[in-house]
């Protein structure tokens, strides 16, 4: 008889900027830290909500009720995360991050470095850092774990900030208005460009491989629960482009 399967361990605090988020939170008494790990383990929080500056969640304890759990940080500003990157030739931190990487010159510039960095409350009678408030921290540190642009956005300057932040801050490209490019002349010898190719006549997303794509949406970035819906939104988009063109 085949021994039964144990599902796997859960697991947090595996990656440098998890690491460096839970080194701020008070785990100076062994009894809570182990009770929150079993905590984590056994899946006691609930709702758990990851906001910028502010993380919310549940967490079933020794009462009937869930106690409420409540960690705000001190936010990062955007401007000067980019401007500190763009002093320390580090600009490319925010594209390696989207793809997943962990770099340290961002993670020295956004991650907590004090306690006061990180406030927390739960409604239990506890009044110090309690069980249900470290094992959010947990949750919070395996969502780093997984996704790296989580760090960001708890500490308040997301991915989407920082990247609209350096647009705003490059340059406009030069002004050609007065001598518009010929449209009709691209390569500057009198060429006409030749008609863009028709769609296939089957629905390109049936045939397509789809463990390619979900290699390359993780390679960029996406976490393994959003690739379903970045391929349903893709094929949306080739049926309208399809459609409409």
């Amino acid at each position: 008889m085949a021994a039964k399967r144990q599902p796997p361990v859960r697991a947090y605090g595996v990656t440098v900027w998890s690491q460096a988020f839970l080194s701020v939170i008070d785990q100076s008494q062994p009894r809570r830290v182990t009770k929150a790990r079993s905590y984590f383990r056994e899946r006691h929080v609930h709702r758990l909500s990851i906001g910028k500056g502010l993380i919310t969640a549940t967490v079933d304890g020794s009462q009937l009720e869930p106690f409420e759990t409540t960690l705000r940080t001190r936010a990062v500003d955007a401007a000067t995360v980019v401007d500190l990157l763009r002093q320390r030739n580090a600009l490319d931190d925010l594209m390696a991050v989207a793809r997943g990487e962990q770099p340290v010159v961002l993670r020295e510039l956004i991650a907590p470095t004090e306690p006061a960095d990180v406030v927390a409350a739960c409604t239990c009678p506890i009044d110090d850092t309690c069980i249900h408030v470290l094992a959010v921290a947990f949750e919070v540190a395996a969502e780093i774990d997984r996704r790296s642009t989580t760090l960001l956005t708890v500490m308040g300057a997301d991915l989407a900030d920082l990247l609209a932040r350096q647009s705003d801050d490059i340059e406009p490209a030069e002004d050609n208005s007065s001598n518009p490019l010929d449209v009709t002349d691209y390569f500057g010898d009198s060429r006409t460009l030749p008609n863009l190719p028709a769609p296939p006549p089957f629905r390109v997303f049936t045939e397509l491989d789809a463990s390619a794509l979900r290699a390359a949406l993780r390679a960029c970035g996406v976490g393994a629960l959003d690739v379903a819906e970045a391929t349903d939104e893709l094929a949306e988009l080739y049926d309208h482009v399809t459609r409409d063109g």
